[in-house]
C-alpha cells in the first residue's frame, strides 16, 4: 500500500490504479495516462465496474442540460 502522505502529494485516492516499473534498482510508481482522447471516457470506463455497468456520460450531460433549461 502507498502511504497516505505520498498518495496526497501525488493526488492519488486510496484504491487508485497505478503502474509500477522497475528502473535499475528503483521501483517507480505512477498514475497511468488515460488511453483514450477523453479523460471523462477513461474515467467512466475505469470506474464503470464499481457502479455495475457502463456510464453514459453524454446521456447524463444531456439530461442535466435539459433539466436546467426546463421552466418550472
Amino acid at each position: 500500500m502507498i502511504p497516505k502522505e505520498i498518495r496526497d502529494q501525488a493526488g492519488l485516492v486510496e484504491g487508485a490504479e497505478v503502474t509500477v516499473e522497475l528502473r535499475g534498482d528503483e521501483v517507480v510508481v505512477r498514475r497511468p495516462s488515460p488511453p483514450t482522447k477523453s479523460y471523462v471516457e477513461y474515467f467512466a470506463a475505469t470506474y464503470a465496474e464499481k457502479v455495475k455497468g457502463r456510464v453514459d456520460i453524454k446521456k447524463i450531460i444531456g439530461e442535466e442540460a435539459l433539466d436546467r433549461t426546463v421552466v418550472r
